[in-house]
């Protein structure tokens, strides 16, 4: 994918290695099966050190520790404090603290990075390669062992056969690159045929892993980002009105198989019961709680409630960080959305405008907003499109770092 047209990228190569390291660190550690069989030892060796590393590299690029003004990982950082206390109070253990230390590690990283964000679409670049590489272990797996990428375990969903990933994990980066690439594309700040090889494969593999939530968020994100470019662009509103006659076209002809790809052979209780979530989510909301628990949650854990995981980022929230995470978590949506609606339509805009609503729809059916995450990489990335762009370097000063204001006055003096 081809650099943008206008402007000069001033961010460090390093940068994007650093990028690429968080987003190995949130590949996780538990999946399905893999054709040779790994540790978890040795995957949660590589995601930790990755994260090491990224801050150390992070660290070594800005060793000043030069950092912009950011709302999101500001709250990030506040969102550590319901963290340690539960974690330190109620006496989670060693696996709490070391989640504890993840995050803090995570979100340490995310404020040395913080100083090239400038609402270009350069972080955007990073994260869709990185994306799309992962994609290509799990495409190269069901090549290799077709039998162990779509696993009867999984009823036949997309599995990685290579490194350990299930097939939401699969559906949600498939998606958000595949909206991504799209308004890269309705930006010209790609080609065709760069876009194409990004989003064509990755639609087959978001069709074979059966992933409804990644699906409507990706429906439903691309609606809103063009939407927001509806007004402003020729070629947006060519393309929402060609998604739309395709939509009703497919929805008249296809139905039947649109309904089966949906139900995924479950039955209609299993289905109305978001596959045995809600009967989770109904333990875990009348279990009893201490005041300190309903405050501050449990401690950091594996997002699982009764041996069974939560899948809601919100009820997730409330059980490891209480009804204070929950109010940090908002808070983050909020902020982000609210300054996403405030900013002029721009191609920046509509790709944090997707990003934010794909995770806020992703929060009901899965878990991650509470702790390092590719949801918290995400929302990142939305952070780093509406940061206000950086004012140029004076002649002699360090590429990426804001030169200093010069009065209004001033320039007007200037010109005239």
């Amino acid at each position: 994918m081809r650099a943008p047209d206008t402007g000069t990228d001033h961010t460090p190569k390093i940068v994007g290695a650093v990028w690429g390291l968080l987003v190995l660190n949130t590949l996780g550690s538990a999946g399905a099966r893999t054709i040779v069989p790994l540790p978890r030892s040795l995957i949660q060796m590589v995601t930790m050190g990755s994260l090491v590393a990224a801050f150390a590299l992070a660290l070594l690029v800005n060793p000043r520790v030069r950092v912009r003004a950011s709302a999101y990982v500001l709250l990030l950082t506040l969102l550590l404090v319901p963290s340690l206390i539960s974690s330190v109070s109620q006496g989670a253990g060693f696996g709490a603290l070391f989640r504890c230390t993840r995050l803090a590690l995570f979100i340490g990283t995310l404020w040395l990075l913080s100083r090239w964000w400038d609402g270009g679409t350069t972080f955007v670049r990073h994260h869709i390669r990185m994306y799309f590489a992962v994609l290509t272990t799990v495409a190269a797996g069901l090549v290799v062992s077709p039998g162990a990428a779509l696993p009867d375990l999984y009823g036949g969903r997309l599995v990685g056969a290579l490194w350990p990933l299930t097939p939401p994990q699969i559906g949600q980066y498939a998606a958000v690159i595949i909206g991504l690439t799209v308004l890269l594309l309705l930006g010209r700040r790609t080609d065709r045929t760069g876009a194409a090889v990004v989003i064509v494969p990755s639609l087959v593999l978001l069709a074979l892993t059966h992933t409804r939530t990644a699906t409507l968020g990706l429906i439903i994100g691309l609606v809103l980002a063009i939407g927001s470019l509806v007004l402003t662009s020729a070629a947006a509103r060519r393309f929402f009105t060609w998604t739309v006659v395709c939509a009703a076209v497919a929805a008249v002809g296809f139905s039947s198989a649109l309904q089966a790809w949906f139900l995924r052979g479950q039955s209609q209780e299993n289905f109305a019961s978001l596959t045995g979530r809600a009967k989770v989510w109904h333990a875990l909301l009348a279990a009893p709680r201490t005041t300190t628990q309903y405050l501050f949650g449990t401690g950091l854990g594996d997002k699982s409630f009764g041996g069974l995981p939560i899948d809601n980022s919100w009820l997730a929230v409330y059980n490891e960080q209480g009804v204070t995470g929950i109010a940090l978590v908002a808070a983050i949506i909020v902020v982000l959305g609210g300054v996403a609606l405030l900013r002029p339509p721009s191609l920046s805009r509509a790709c944090a405008i997707f990003l934010i609503s794909y995770c806020a729809i992703a929060s009901y059916t899965e878990a991650g907003l509470g702790d390092a995450s590719p949801y918290l990489l995400h929302l990142a990335l939305a952070a780093s499109l509406l940061a206000a762009p950086v004012e140029p370097a004076p002649p002699g000063a360090e590429p990426g770092v804001p030169g200093p204001r010069v009065p209004r006055g001033v320039q007007r003096s200037e010109v005239t």
